[in-house]
């Protein structure tokens, strides 16, 4: 847990690194710090080395970890699979929900989210890979659904999440980034106010970025290995 502060500042001059070498502000992706599976002190740690946004994956974990750190203004990113008996929840304890794939949770996403709280922030997650075991719609639904999110009372579009499959080879690595970075215009270009491009992860940071990702979602460089 010591190395934490300092597993930060090397994933921060990573993204920033990044950034610059796409001809990109040096601040133009952001880091969300995927904690799944780490404790609330952790994220403690990394939150007084300068660390806001946090990412978590399994509901009850995250819920814990809520109650623990109550004290500190943190942000609340929910990255995993969006199941109907989990939207409640999310929509009453969460700043933001990457994994939207379908109308049905959008939809009750927006029915619960508490009046007088602000928008909940909504990504749509995108297939890029076509793979049979990811969550994610089809890249030829993306344009229809997203705009039929972004009229719901209560939530806020903000763009498109994707968690590609591993390249095969070094000159694929870019390929399925690339492809949400075109989806993501095909948004702006019909009117959608979209600013979103959340993609990359510890291993491929630097190719989601240089295709416009402006979250990266970053966990093991922080935290470590995760114990199974």
């Amino acid at each position: 847990m010591a190395n934490i502060p300092y597993n930060l500042a090397r994933v921060q001059a990573r993204i920033e690194a990044a950034c610059k070498a796409a001809g990109r502000p040096e601040n133009a992706a952001r880091l969300l710090a995927v904690s799944k599976t780490f404790d609330a002190e952790a994220v403690r740690v990394a939150h007084a080395a300068g660390q806001f946004g946090f990412g978590e994956n399994y509901l009850q974990e995250a819920l814990d970890k809520q109650a623990a750190l109550a004290d500190l203004p943190l942000e609340w990113h929910f990255i995993g699979p969006v199941q109907s008996n989990k939207t409640r929840s999310l929509a009453e304890r969460f700043d933001w929900v990457h994994g939207v794939e379908r109308l049905k949770i959008a939809q009750r996403l927006s029915d619960q989210r508490p009046e007088g709280r602000a928008p909940l922030n909504v990504c749509v997650q995108v297939n890029v890979s076509g793979e049979a075991s990811k969550s994610g719609c089809a890249p030829a639904e993306v344009l229809e659904l997203c705009a039929t999110v972004a009229r719901l009372p209560r939530l806020r579009l903000r763009g498109l999440m994707a968690i590609p499959a591993p390249a095969v080879a070094a000159t694929d690595r870019r390929a399925p980034f690339r492809q949400l970075r075109e989806l993501f215009g095909e948004l702006r270009r019909a009117g959608l106010e979209v600013d979103t491009i959340s993609a990359g992860m510890s291993d491929d940071l630097e190719d989601a970025i240089a295709e416009g990702a402006t979250i990266v979602r970053v966990g093991t460089s922080i935290f470590g290995k995760r114990t199974p």
